[in-house]
């Protein structure tokens, strides 16, 4: 798919740049007008996460402007700076040097090899049971076996959560949908701008009006009113992108409504990680966002979700 053809992709990149440029401007007159010691840092801390989602728009729009190739690549990037913070937190030893090894530079590189070659077979089982398979064997002929199971899991949850899971989203790609051949990019936009939408929607709801945690021993900045508020704002948004879509208005909706859920459980789940470590980001490459893990959590586990949905509902 071409960005310089595509009405519908020259449409939804313009209202991106619009969405961008109404926030710029947003955050500067708040930067003006906050008078405020906590107001400030707040303003502060959403400016600069403006500016990182600058940088991530357009490194995401040149991705699906260089076609398939462009975004199999961006996104296997990702995930192995995702893997490296997630393998970073987790300590392991240097017996797993080897396992650490096949991780990064083989299975990983492999995988995204299934994903562009479009050999479904091979990518929906390699990770989950090849490399399953592999992790603990090579790591058990190194000799070490103390927290051998822990060890062995961290590597494994690592390539699952980091490798696998993200890179469903590319692999849409990749379906065969009746009617809408040579513009599965825009699937790929549809997910991926739900999804972040989400977790800026929730923010902002949680800020507004938030009161009540959902989990406060885990994640005590999520709370009730900021996942209703802004499940229900990226929904509405999701159904308005129909068009992009295979899919009419409700299903869209519906789609887009998997994603959130599936998103905010992703969230979750690694802000439990995060606690377990006790350290607030997985990492620090991303002005105002943290680490790449911090920013793509919700889309680790609301990619497989939406990809296996459309495969079973739409694809041929």
């Amino acid at each position: 798919m071409s960005l310089l053809h595509d009405i519908q992709t020259r449409w939804f990149f313009g209202g991106l740049v619009g969405l961008l440029v109404l926030a710029s401007l947003i955050g500067a007159v708040l930067a003006r007008t906050t008078k405020t010691e906590k107001g400030r840092a707040v303003v502060a801390n959403l400016n600069a996460r403006i500016r990182a989602w600058w940088v991530m728009a357009g490194f995401f729009t040149l991705a699906v402007a260089s076609g398939g190739l462009g975004s199999v690549v961006l996104f296997a990037l990702m995930s192995f700076l995702a893997l490296r913070e997630f393998v970073t937190l987790t300590p392991t030893t240097h017996a797993d040097h080897r396992s650490l090894f096949w991780a990064f530079f083989i299975i990983t590189p492999a995988h995204y090899y299934f994903v562009c070659t479009e050999w479904y077979g091979l990518f929906s089982i390699f990770i989950p049971v090849y490399a399953f398979l592999w992790i603990p064997i090579r790591t058990a002929m190194a000799g070490e076996t103390r927290d051998f199971l822990a060890r062995t899991a961290k590597v494994q949850w690592g390539l699952l959560v980091c490798v696998y899971f993200v890179s469903h989203a590319p692999a849409l790609l990749t379906l065969k949908i009746p009617g809408y051949e040579g513009q599965n990019a825009k699937l790929l936009c549809f997910l991926v701008v739900v999804a972040q939408m989400s977790d800026v929607f929730q923010y902002v709801w949680g800020k507004l009006c938030g009161r009540r945690p959902i989990a406060p021993h885990v994640s005590p900045s999520k709370t009730v009113e900021g996942f209703f508020g802004g499940v229900a704002t990226a929904v509405a948004l999701g159904a308005s992108l129909w068009w992009i879509t295979p899919f009419n208005p409700w299903q869209a909706a519906l789609l887009a409504l998997a994603i959130c859920v599936m998103g905010f459980f992703g969230g979750l789940v690694m802000s439990a990680i995060k606690r377990d470590r006790g350290v607030k980001d997985f990492g620090a490459m991303i002005e105002g966002h943290g680490g790449m893990l911090d920013r793509i959590d919700s889309l680790c586990f609301a990619a497989p979700l939406f990809f296996h949905l459309v495969r079973y509902f739409f694809a041929e």
